[in-house]
């Protein structure tokens, strides 16, 4: 009933990470820590577990004179991330 839900989603954290990234092309690190309201460790810490998984992609640049890190959601990480969100819909009985 629950193997087809991805354990790299367990956390709520990266649950948000990949909502947002989802529905985004590119966001960047400023941003994600905004909307999920988490310090920069725990969001790096998070992000770097999901680009070894290939779900993230990582942007360094600099935008003028400053540094700027942005993410977005690989194919790979799409997939996972969207058969995680229809097994936890495959949970919830229909009436």
């Amino acid at each position: 009933m629950i193997d087809r839900l991805h354990k790299a989603f367990e956390s709520r954290v990266r649950l948000g990470i990949m909502a947002v990234l989802v529905v985004n092309q590119w966001v960047d690190h400023a941003q994600l820590k905004e909307l999920l309201g988490v310090t920069d460790g725990n969001l790096a810490s998070h992000l770097a577990a999901l680009e070894e998984l290939k779900y993230v992609q990582v942007r360094k640049r600099f935008l003028g004179k400053r540094p700027n890190t942005s993410y977005r959601c690989t194919a790979t990480g799409e997939r996972a991330f969207r058969d995680h969100i229809d097994a936890i819909e495959g949970l919830i009985p229909k009436p």
